[in-house]
């Protein structure tokens, strides 16, 4: 698998995500439709131009959340992951906006052995997103549960091809 196991995380390392996406108004719509969320200010071009401070719609945070999740997958957590146990300290400190693109950094802040599940540790993240300009539109904390690497899979891993 592509992402990483517990031991391969150093708490400190920062990985910027290779993985980036432009956001059309598309997904955003669509996003809403699924959730059932009306707020105008995502979905009204009129109330958001005459009504918001940014003249225009925004994209829903709850999928910029999701997207920023997404993006960290390949290089994170794509079949080392157990389950994400929460998200802490989220802030949008700055909206985005169709055609944007989503690029997210990840430092690793902490992480330890699970003491109820011997081949799992826990791991806290920071995810930082900025869009193509450098700005930050997202920020938040990630605990996840993450498998630990066997010694099955590290002999297969050290085995020569």
């Amino acid at each position: 698998m592509a992402g990483r196991y517990f031991e391969e995380l150093l708490v400190g390392e920062v990985i910027e995500h290779r993985l980036a996406r432009t956001i059309t108004e598309m997904d955003n719509v669509l996003f809403c439709a699924l959730t059932m969320n009306t707020q105008p200010l995502h979905l009204n071009e009129d109330y958001a131009r005459k009504h918001s401070e940014f003249g225009r719609r925004i994209v829903n945070g709850i999928f910029t959340l999701g997207l920023a999740v997404g993006i960290t997958v390949p290089e994170l957590t794509e079949g080392t992951l157990v389950a994400n146990l929460g998200y802490e300290r989220v802030v949008h400190p700055h909206p985005l906006f169709h055609g944007d693109t989503l690029y997210v950094t990840t430092q690793v802040l902490e992480k330890r052995e699970s003491r109820s599940r011997p081949g799992q540790g826990i791991v806290r993240f920071r995810h930082v997103g900025r869009n193509q300009d450098g700005v930050v539109v997202i920020e938040f904390e990630r605990t996840a549960l993450m498998w630990k690497r066997r010694p099955a899979d590290a002999h297969d891993a050290a085995a020569p091809e």
